[in-house]
């Protein structure tokens, strides 16, 4: 099956910077889009951003330009540069793919935590 797994969290100072990257391995359909969510705390999971496979982007209003998303699709990996961090930052990240053949397909990462100080 496919497998989505998570690395780059931290702890972090205020303002600072952090790259999050998540390595997908499996039967995966070429066309495809690979996301990025969060999850604070007491909260519901909520979007960041995406990518698709030809490099299409979205991204939530609250990023307002300190995130960047990005993909290599040689790797079937994406990123998510995080800069001018916050402590309302502090959350779980996870990964997200799906693709759409016929049925929806879609899988999870199990998340990584970013801790934001001060």
């Amino acid at each position: 099956q496919v497998l989505l797994v998570e690395s780059g969290g931290g702890l972090v100072q205020t303002g600072g910077s952090l790259r999050l990257s998540c390595a997908a391995s499996g039967n995966i359909f070429r066309l495809n889009t690979m996301a990025w969510y969060r999850q604070v705390s007491g909260k519901q999971r909520e979007f960041i951003a995406l990518v698709t496979s030809d490099g299409n982007t979205n991204y939530a209003d609250f990023v307002t330009g300190r995130f960047s998303i990005s993909r290599d699709n040689a790797k079937n990996t994406v990123y998510l540069q995080m800069n001018s961090l916050k402590s309302e930052d502090t959350a779980i990240y996870f990964c997200h793919l799906y693709w759409i053949v016929g049925k929806r397909y879609d899988y999870w990462g199990r998340g990584t935590q970013v801790t934001v100080s001060s």
